[in-house]
């Protein structure tokens, strides 16, 4: 199908809009790829993009209501109705079509998709864009955040000939790009693919503004007052982020007002957890500020006063316990805007963050007198603290910053010939 230089890419995913780490990446791949005079447009069920250049597909998103029967029917079950393919093939069917239509429309020469060929949110999406790749030939460079099998409630289903089909799809024109060491060894065991890992990166070469404490209205609007620490949890609330262990902190740092402060909403898995923090906050006497409400990736978009970064700025220290990350976008932001940060070490940390060697604060599973006491003086020594963020974003200029991100992937792009 290339009979030209690429200049024209094409995201696939079933949301690239808010603040989830996904839509993040490719708003950091979009950078990359604009200042390297590329041409970048969308596809989603859901868009937060130029609309000059984005195509939305309801069917696309993973929340629409024809895609989660699917998704509730097929997954901790060992057999699917009948209806149910074909379902599944008619939506497919839809979305290849509209794939066509968007490649026409915006003469796309590469497709990117982003998580769509990785974790199952949405089958029909994945199959359909596996048909169109396989149908047209297109160079695609598929960017995987999440495999299924990394996920327990994928495990059990009636799908498995689909996931071994499109999730991912093994294909000539295809490269396949992963976020970890340990998520490169996998798929490379599991399906025999050959696989480039480009970490997940920020722009370390633009440095952040700081904001004075005495400049953070969110202090005003969760009634915080100056001398009381802005704890900060940038996550979703999901099980695997072990909010519990935040809350536990905050206990035991015995703060005139314990509040722990949560960017990020529930998501999409489901309403108990978010309930649980809730209960499991009360019994801890911590009062829990939920400002996804106020959070957008853009104020002047939806009426939201606040973007993440300004969270950011506003924070004392971050709390990151999660038991299991694909890579760990909230540390990487915690390290551009000059905060301290709790860590659990988990997998992915222990493999590809720790041996550069970060000044953290680390916990294994639980929090030790040790880490609380470290937490303490970090947050009341001001010159600790200062030597502590200053070596953390060096590191991180070193070695997740755009420019390492930006050698891999115009190298891919350029095994591509026309």
């Amino acid at each position: 199908m290339l009979n030209r230089p690429i200049k024209n890419v094409g995201f696939i995913s079933t949301r690239i809009a808010g603040t989830d780490g996904v839509s993040l990446e490719i708003a950091k791949w979009v950078e990359i790829l604009e200042r390297n005079r590329f041409d970048c447009f969308f596809f989603a069920g859901q868009l937060s993009t130029p609309k000059s250049r984005s195509m939305v597909v309801e069917e696309a998103f993973f929340d629409h209501p024809a895609i989660k029967e699917i998704t509730e029917s097929v997954f901790g079950v060992r057999t699917r109705q009948p209806e149910i393919t074909a379902k599944i093939h008619q939506l497919k069917e839809k979305i290849k079509a509209e794939l066509y239509r968007f490649i026409k429309k915006f003469d796309i020469d590469l497709l990117i998709p982003e998580n769509a060929l990785t974790i199952p949110m949405n089958i029909p999406l994945g199959l359909a864009i596996t048909e169109f790749i396989n149908e047209t030939g297109i160079p695609t460079i598929a960017h995987h955040h999440d495999f299924f099998w990394e996920r327990d409630r994928f495990l059990v289903n009636a799908c498995q000939d689909y996931l071994n089909m499109a999730f991912p799809p093994d294909h000539p024109h295809i490269r396949h790009v992963v976020i970890n060491s340990l998520a490169s060894k996998e798929l490379s065991y599991r399906v025999g693919i050959s696989n480039t890992i480009i970490p997940n990166v920020l722009d370390f070469e633009e440095e952040p503004i700081i904001t004075q404490r005495k400049n953070c209205k969110l202090r005003e609007i969760i009634g915080l007052a100056q001398d009381e620490p802005f704890i900060l949890q940038p996550t979703r609330i999901v099980p695997r982020k072990w909010i519990e262990r935040s809350i536990e902190i905050v206990s035991y740092l015995n703060l005139k007002k314990p509040m722990l402060v949560i960017s990020h909403s529930a998501g999409d898995e489901g309403q108990d957890y978010y309930q649980r923090i809730v209960e499991y906050a009360d019994k801890h006497k911590i009062q829990l500020a939920l400002i996804d409400h106020l959070i957008g990736d853009n104020r002047r978009r939806g009426g939201k006063k606040y973007t993440i970064e300004d969270v950011y700025r506003c924070a004392d220290l971050i709390t990151y316990p999660s038991g299991y990350e694909g890579f760990g976008n909230a540390f990487l932001e915690a390290i551009y805007y000059m905060k301290p940060i709790v860590v659990n070490r988990y997998s992915i940390y222990r493999v590809d963050i720790e041996p550069k060697g970060f000044d953290v604060i680390t916990i294994d599973g639980f929090a030790t007198k040790k880490a609380i006491t470290r937490i303490k003086r970090v947050l009341k020594d001001e010159e600790l603290r200062e030597r502590m963020v200053k070596k953390n974003y060096e590191l991180a200029k070193k070695y997740f910053s755009y420019e390492v991100a930006e050698e891999k992937l115009i190298y891919l792009i350029n095994t591509f010939k026309p």
